[in-house]
């Protein structure tokens, strides 16, 4: 390579590729560093040119630029929805590799390595190895050495020893990085009031990290390096401020000078939330980079307690940094909703008040997955607001102009406001009764419903007249999750006499089943082989086990920590969302608080209060076979 094949004019080459062998840009990488006069001068036609060997220079200057970028990529800390942070990595790697090949076939440097010998110099301890460095070399290296590397990414679970965080919490996060979905210097913090060591949070979360299935690879090695970068504050029981101050100070010593994110998982009792929101807005939100709260519900008891505390936290953060998360909406059927509706063109076109004689939205826990609605919260404030509300919304909204969060958001607060407030007579509280505590330790919870059947209408264009029939319960004889589209019967069907005298039992349905398997059925009109012209009435059906492999799908916490992390807020309820959905509710709740409505008994491990067969007669709508 000759000399002349390094002279470019300094503005052309910090902006404009060269068609010459020397393809490194080396003006544009002088431009970043200090350079020395003795290193090179300027000709008066502003031609940059090299002293000391212009080939031998322009392979060494190459090889710099290669190896800062290849270290500034692997420090990367950036995320892309459902990429993991390896995959990432890797494609830097790959890009590095290639513009490596690259200098290797133009300088026939082919023993040239960024780790080893790039400018002659050994790495590792600073000593020259082939040829003599211009002094610019060095100050370079130093320079880049000075650079901090603190973690990119700070996730604080504020009630660390709690059982949620314990069971479900770490878990979840230690799977995202198991999988590659959280960075490589990612710090985890433990925040409680007990006077625990790192080594002790290390101890209690270690027993409930596993795995994915057929990901068994470094396994241990994988959770030794997560726990080793998990870490413990003791808030301490007098002041929250004290503690998070002492988090906010733990994590700063970690971040180092890194421009870092920090993500806080507020797992605490309701009556804690407010306090311990305000005292990390005060004392512990990032200084450089950006930080979001984790919210979990109920989000307050009525309308009115939700509005003071939307305030409180609205006072301390803005609007997009709040996720207020229910796990159940992480689930792989929520997310399916608007795949189904907006990407095929059977379902779309029929999805209206012509087509749709009603919609069922069912949660039936069974014996074995009854959870308790104590603390006077109840089904309707824990799982009807928030889970069953949000699946509702998802269904019936119009198609986004986006599928940014925001957008989907503002189409999913539309229909909440379009949403009828609550009839108390279109609705049926129930409760469990058991006479001990034998079955699972479970106990009645004064006048709080488990059950709660209800019968809902969206008075907008699209679904005026159509019910939205709810079904929510626990202690039950089936573990259920499922929605159910019924459409209307066929105008005039020839084959009424064939279908029977039920009708009903020809209707098509179409069956979005989360448990007790995953499934997606279209239940439709066929004939029984034969001589005879006999209906039966049959379903395609795409079950998730025989399809997918079902234990790769990830926990609902995983999926939803993930969109944290990611900046994805569409299924997490904003401000106007939640209180739109108390609107909805408040007839109900006033009714209950005031004239302390008692609730339908019904056995422990039945089929729920009678009543709620009644009601959906009334709404002419057919019970779903149990």
């Amino acid at each position: 390579m000759s000399l002349a094949n390094c002279l470019l004019p300094f503005s052309q080459s910090a902006t404009t590729p060269s068609s010459s062998t020397c393809s490194c840009h080396l003006a544009a990488s002088f431009s970043n560093f200090p350079v020395s006069s003795r290193d090179l001068s300027a000709s008066r036609n502003e031609s940059l040119v090299l002293n000391g060997g212009g080939s031998n220079l322009c392979r060494k200057f190459c090889g710099l630029k290669l190896w800062i970028l290849k270290s500034l990529n692997l420090k990367q800390g950036s995320h892309r929805k459902h990429q993991p942070v390896n995959e990432l990595k890797t494609r830097s790697e790959h890009t590095f590799l290639s513009d490596e090949r690259g200098f290797t076939e133009e300088t026939k440097a082919a023993d040239l390595r960024p780790e080893e010998n790039i400018l002659g110099i050994d790495l590792s301890d600073g000593y020259h190895k082939v040829g003599d460095l211009p002094p610019l070399s060095k100050q370079v290296l130093e320079g880049i050495s000075d650079v901090q590397r603190g973690a990119s990414l700070c996730i604080a679970v504020v009630g660390a020893t709690g059982e949620l965080a314990r069971m479900k919490i770490f878990p979840a996060l230690f799977a995202l990085y198991y999988s590659g979905y959280l960075p490589e210097d990612v710090a985890i913090f433990g925040f409680s009031r007990k006077n625990l060591t790192d080594e002790d949070l290390r101890s209690i979360i270690a027993s409930t990290l596993t795995c994915r299935v057929d990901h068994q690879e470094n396994c241990g090695d994988k959770i030794a390096v997560f726990l080793s970068r998990t870490y413990y504050i003791n808030g301490g029981y007098n002041n929250n401020r004290e503690g998070m101050s002492r988090l906010a100070e733990r994590m700063k010593q970690i971040e180092g000078e890194s421009k870092a994110n920090r993500i806080f998982y507020l797992s605490v009792p309701q009556e804690a939330l407010v306090d311990v929101a305000c005292t990390i807005g005060d004392k512990a939100q990032a200084p450089r980079g950006w930080t979001r709260i984790i919210v979990e519900k109920p989000f307050g008891f009525n309308s009115h307690s939700s509005h003071l505390l939307t305030k409180s936290i609205l006072s301390k953060f803005e609007e997009r940094q709040i996720y207020r998360i229910d796990h159940m909406l992480g689930r792989n059927l929520i997310e399916n909703l608007t795949v189904l509706r907006f990407s095929n063109l059977v379902f779309e076109p029929l999805w209206n008040r012509t087509y749709i004689r009603n919609v069922q939205v069912i949660v039936s826990e069974s014996i074995a997955q009854t959870e308790k609605y104590s603390d006077g919260y109840g089904i309707i404030r824990d799982i009807v607001h928030s889970h069953i509300l949000q699946t509702i919304a998802l269904l019936a909204m119009e198609p986004p102009i986006s599928l940014d969060g925001e957008d989907i958001r503002n189409e999913k607060v539309k229909v909440l406001r379009s949403i009828r407030k609550l009839d108390p007579r279109n609705v049926i509280l129930g409760q469990y009764k058991s006479s001990s505590q034998e079955k699972n330790g479970v106990v009645l919870n004064g006048v709080d419903p488990t059950y709660c059947a209800a019968a809902l209408y969206i008075d907008n264009a699209r679904w005026d007249g159509v019910p939205f029939l709810v079904r929510v319960g626990t202690g039950l004889i089936k573990h259920r999750v499922e929605i159910r589209v019924q459409f209307r019967h066929v105008p005039g069907n020839l084959y009424r006499e064939n279908i029977g005298i039920n009708i009903d039992l020809g209707t098509n349905e179409l069956i979005l089943r989360d448990e007790p398997d995953e499934a997606i059925l279209v239940k439709i009109n066929n004939k029984v082989p034969g001589l005879g012209l006999q209906l039966d009435a049959s379903e395609l059906n795409l079950l998730y086990k025989d399809r997918y492999s079902t234990h790769e799908v990830p926990d609902s916490y995983e999926h939803l920590i993930h969109d944290v992390i990611d900046g994805d807020n569409h299924l997490f309820m904003r401000s106007d969302e939640v209180a739109a959905a108390w609107n909805i509710l408040s007839p109900v709740l006033e009714e209950i608080d005031k004239h302390h409505t008692a609730p339908e008994l019904y056995e422990f491990g039945g089929r729920g209060p009678v009543g709620a067969y009644y009601l959906w007669a009334k709404h002419g709508v057919p019970w779903a076979d149990d």
